[in-house]
């Protein structure tokens, strides 16, 4: 019997006195437990990019996670700084250099919320700073009621690896986010947008399995979310 895959999660980091009095990671349980349901091994990967090679030795696929703070948007070269961004260096400069990684082996990827918009600045392209200050009429992106429930659909295109997953041409998902893609890099595609036009998923064809969505799939709100996470660890198997 062969050996499941392993995938490695990043991790948030907090510094509020709230589990600890001492800085501390932090993971919900829904995200690792989406890819063992699958039958995946999953292990956490703490902010060290210096060794972000050596974890890439260990895991055969990258999921980066998602949290309450932005790129910073000096990495996609805006000039200017919304009032409402908040950073957190470390974190970002291991998942840039893991995602790096896991770009130039060819290791599956999944990019969820703010791991998408990483992956898309990674791969070359740029973000929505602030989607109210952005988009007119813009739905409400950040949503008031539980996020294991909808917040609005989004629209799957045709003839992607989104579509191939989840068979659907739209489906309702969750949304926690103020950002958004605003142009993709170089070879990536669209694959899914929300009804005011805001991005809500990227993936890039010249990779084996690279796959960005902003809403969170490991809230499971409907059967294309399992159906993400499900074609994410077949991607990992031989």
């Amino acid at each position: 019997m062969s050996s499941p895959p392993v995938i490695g999660f990043t991790l948030d980091y907090e510094t509020t006195a709230t589990y600890s009095k001492l800085p501390w990671y932090a993971l919900r349980e829904n995200y690792m437990g989406s890819v063992s349901a699958q039958g995946a091994l999953a292990i956490a990967l703490p902010h060290e990019p210096a060794m972000a090679q050596q974890y890439l030795d260990l895991i055969d696929a990258l999921v980066v996670t998602g949290g309450a703070f932005d790129v910073p948007p000096e990495l996609y070269g805006a000039a200017n700084v919304h009032k409402t961004v908040t950073t957190k260096e470390r974190r970002t400069a291991f998942e840039q250099a893991i995602l790096r990684g896991a770009l130039e082996r060819k290791k599956p990827i999944l990019g969820i919320c703010g791991g998408e918009q990483l992956l898309n600045v990674v791969l070359g392209g740029t973000l929505i700073q602030h989607i109210p200050d952005s988009v007119k009429n813009a739905l409400e992106h950040e949503q008031k009621n539980p996020r294991t429930q909808a917040g609005h659909t989004v629209r799957i295109k045709e003839g992607t690896l989104l579509a191939r997953i989840t068979g659907k041409k739209e489906i309702a998902v969750n949304s926690a986010h103020h950002q958004a893609v605003a142009t993709t890099g170089p070879g990536v595609v669209i694959n899914a947008m929300a009804p005011d036009g805001v991005i809500e998923g990227i993936e890039y064809p010249g990779h084996p399995f690279c796959l960005g969505v902003e809403w969170h799939p490991e809230y499971h709100i409907t059967s294309a979310d399992t159906k993400i996470f499900k074609a994410f660890v077949s991607a990992c198997r031989p």
